[in-house]
């Protein structure tokens, strides 16, 4: 379980003008001109759309307008004249209809920078989530095999946003869902028994259709041939089955457990299916439900295109789904009595309700169509008694194509028929697939190419990010070998230019937030990459300028206080990677 520390007792400076602004808006009610009371939620302290309009910018006096019964830029100019007197400000601005723009003192930004100094790895940590208890659920794939690469995006973006809520104020438990309870793990079981047999010298020929053909199980299957010898080779199935499924079960975790460490990822539980259901906790929560008029004995209707002769109605347990939200009613249990799918899933979230104050489930899009049925299952389970639900969110991940060259690329060492996540890692390395996981939305389709992955170009945003890190670890081995070192004795020194490099870092800690309240952590990858861009871009003047470089042999003065600023855009970077679980290379 990951644990949360309080941050520092300054605040970044977005969050810090936030505050001068709530000042402000307080100020204008203690002299009347605002009514007290007023929500304050919507107003927001970002940068602008356009550089050019300021530093700051916020929508106070458009947000409290209305409900205060007035003008919004007869309201911005009253909040304008309280903003004025922030010593910090150099001037507050009325655009359109009634938005205010701020610009900042430089001296206000070059304190941002002695704050990422003074903070150091806990710069942009928040306490936003209050020790909030969240669960994230993610991966869960079936325990029948190697993890390959339509489990590895989900993998990613789901240990990110772990990451991602734990620095931003939450107590995160990060889930791995077992589903060893369903029939395919009985393939799994007879697959197994397969080599088992193959082990002791019998000729299986290829492997039957329906079983899994991978060579992945021919260790275990060697293994149980040395442990058991002859003992199951021919005995009836009922006999080797439920051994041989937890054994397969077992070395199969194991194996995931592996190929997820390859990534650097490790879950803090694994919740079992089968022995969620051997302690009774589906027939606990159909239990529940019926006591609140939530399940009941129904029979469905006949799907589209079935007759009356192909389609037999049959009682069922069915959850009213339809009271939140469904188009239908679910049933909960199969005509066998056996659970459904969504039975069991509607019980696994029951179970996590107990702890979680908040849950998100990262799925692949192919799960799309159940979205709608356990979002209302975990509203009814939470929502007892006029409760209010608690938060719940599905984030769902499409599939990555794999491509080499621009061209469709396919290779299996031992899987049977897919591409694993381990050859994967091997080809490239953790870095880069972690990182390229997070390059786009991961609701939006994506497509890997061993080629540009790897390519050292500014084209590839892996190296791009990293690029810049070990720049600046460069020029500051290039700087101690010179007998100079960082010093914020001198920041007054630093020019426009600089001071722009730094506006960029001072998003970090709003991006942080914001990207923890939308559970998007490829937003922090986005940002990583427009820092690096910044970055790249004040180098570039060197190139050109002798007097725009870090190192200026006839200015000490200057040359150190560049050095401090590289050394906080150096950390501001690193702090943002960490979070995506990529190292900040400090050469390439």
């Amino acid at each position: 379980m990951t644990q949360i520390t309080a941050s520092a007792e300054t605040l970044p400076l977005f969050a810090d003008f936030s505050a001068v602004i709530d000042r402000a808006l307080d100020a204008l009610v203690a002299a009347g001109s605002l009514p007290g009371g007023l929500p304050r939620g919507g107003v927001t302290c970002e940068p602008p759309r356009e550089a050019a309009h300021g530093d700051l910018s916020t929508n106070a006096a458009m947000v409290l307008a209305k409900p205060a019964g007035t003008n919004p830029r007869a309201l911005a100019a009253l909040l304008v004249a309280e903003l004025e007197q922030e010593p910090r400000v150099v001037s507050a601005e009325i655009a359109g209809p009634g938005f205010i723009n701020l610009r900042l003192t430089g001296a206000a930004w070059l304190g941002e920078l002695r704050l990422i100094a003074s903070e150091g790895g806990d710069y942009g940590r928040s306490t936003m989530g209050g020790g909030r208890m969240v669960n994230v659920e993610y991966v869960s794939a079936n325990p029948t095999g190697p993890m390959h690469m339509g489990h590895c995006r989900g993998a990613v973006v789901g240990d990110a946003l772990a990451a991602l809520l734990a620095f931003a104020g939450h107590r995160v438990t990060k889930e791995y869902y077992v589903n060893d309870a369903g029939g395919q793990v009985d393939v799994l079981a007879r697959s197994v028994h397969l080599r088992y047999r193959e082990a002791l010298g019998e000729a299986v020929g290829d492997v039957p259709e329906g079983l899994y053909p991978g060579d992945y199980l021919v260790p275990l299957g060697q293994a149980l041939a040395a442990e058991f010898g002859a003992a199951y080779a021919a005995a009836a199935e009922a006999e080797w089955l439920p051994l041989f499924r937890k054994r397969a079960v077992a070395a199969m975790m194991d194996m995931i457990r592996a190929d997820l460490a390859r990534l650097g990822i490790h879950h803090d539980l694994f919740s079992s299916e089968a022995e969620l259901q051997a302690a009774g906790k589906p027939e606990a929560a159909e239990a529940w439900l019926r006591a609140h008029d939530l399940v009941y004995d129904g029979v469905l209707e006949a799907p589209k295109g079935k007759t009356l002769e192909d389609w037999e109605a049959v009682e069922l347990p069915l959850f009213r789904s339809t009271k939140f939200g469904d188009d239908q009613d679910r049933p909960i249990k199969k005509s066998d009595g056996s659970w459904t799918y969504f039975g069991a899933d509607l019980a696994y979230h029951f179970q996590k309700a107990e702890t979680a104050d908040a849950m998100v489930d990262i799925w692949g899009a192919d799960h799309a169509g159940t979205v709608k049925r356990i979002k209302a299952a975990v509203a009814a389970l939470t929502s007892a008694d006029g409760a209010t639900p608690k938060p719940f969110e599905i984030k769902l991940v499409q599939m990555v194509q794999l491509l080499k060259g621009g061209q469709p690329f396919k290779m299996s060492k031992r899987s049977g028929n897919f591409v694993t996540l381990a050859d994967v890692v091997e080809m490239t390395s953790k870095d880069v697939v972690r990182f390229t996981m997070l390059t786009r939305k991961p609701d939006a389709q994506m497509d890997f190419d061993f080629d540009k992955v790897v390519e050292a170009s500014k084209d590839n945003p892996v190296f791009y990010v990293q690029y810049a890190h070990a720049r600046i670890c460069s020029t500051l081995r290039k700087a101690a070998e010179e007998g100079l070192a960082p010093s914020g004795d001198h920041l007054a020194l630093l020019g426009d230019e600089e001071l722009a490099l730094i506006k960029l870092a001072a998003q970090f800690p709003r991006i942080i937030e914001s990207a923890a309240v939308a559970r998007e952590p490829h937003r922090i990858a986005f940002f990583l990459n427009d820092l690096a861009g910044g970055f790249h871009a004040y180098w570039n003047l060197g190139n050109d300028r002798a007097d725009k470089r870090f190192i200026v042999g006839h200015n000490p003065e200057l040359t150190a206080a560049r050095l401090f600023l590289a050394t906080q855009i150096g950390q501001v970077v690193k702090n943002g990677l960490a979070l995506l679980g990529v190292e900040a290379a400090e050469e390439l």
